[in-house]
């Protein structure tokens, strides 16, 4: 089994980290292991996480309950390092080229059954949320190319979610030095300057009120 890693910077109740626990069995059996490096990191001096963004993880954790009751906030907020991956057109892309928004950063693959049932909610997500304030980043994992992942996204009639893909794996085994992912799908709240502020390994009901009322709170928690 493996067990969700990521540090809180509080305790959590007890319910907490059964939900927690429960979700990362499902994990573990789509756990992914160690692959070739072939995504280029940009390694840089990441910046320091200021104090009110530190205490804006907490904030927004105390939001995350029922569905989303396993995103959890992470010690100390960081940047996400600049891990490549090629957008629909064939472009290269990093997460950092998506600074100015909350984001809800999701890893997922075809393979992984707990994302394929999440997905459609996930595509629900950004039909309700997307806008000025806030957007939502799939980056699929699928080894090979793009015919798979676009099968399956138009099998499920997903098309407000564009066909981001790292197929090395590099992405994921990046995050997995960082400390974030241990199986799939790994999903990530990034504040507007790329800072992470919680994450969880598991899938969640990302269109329901719990999930929505999330993000309504890391939205509402911006320091004005």
């Amino acid at each position: 089994m493996t067990e969700q890693n990521n540090s809180t910077t509080r305790t959590k109740p007890i319910t907490r980290i059964f939900i927690g626990l429960g979700i990362c069995v499902v994990a573990a059996g789509i756990y992914v292991m160690n692959g070739v490096y072939g995504n280029q990191t940009i390694e840089t001096n990441r910046p320091v996480a200021s104090e009110t963004t530190k205490k804006r993880a907490i904030i927004i954790e105390a939001s995350a309950q029922g569905d989303v009751a396993a995103m959890l906030a992470v010690d100390e907020p960081r940047q996400v390092p600049d891990h490549q991956f090629i957008a629909p057109d064939g472009s290269i892309k990093t997460i950092g080229d998506f600074k100015g928004k909350v984001l809800l950063v999701n890893l997922w693959a075809t393979w992984c059954a707990p994302c394929r049932e999440e997905m459609p909610a996930i595509s629900d997500l950004q039909a309700q949320k997307s806008g000025e304030d806030f957007d939502v980043l799939t980056i699929n994992i699928d080894r090979g190319g793009r015919e798979k992942p676009e099968g399956f996204l138009n099998e499920i009639g997903v098309d407000n979610l564009p066909l981001y893909q790292d197929a090395s794996m590099g992405i994921f085994n990046n995050l997995k030095k960082e400390g974030i992912a241990f199986g799939l799908p790994v999903t990530m709240l990034l504040d507007e300057d790329g800072f992470i502020l919680a994450s969880m390994n598991g899938p969640a009901h990302w269109s329901g009120d719990d999930a929505l009322n999330y993000i309504d709170a890391a939205i509402a928690s911006k320091d004005p």
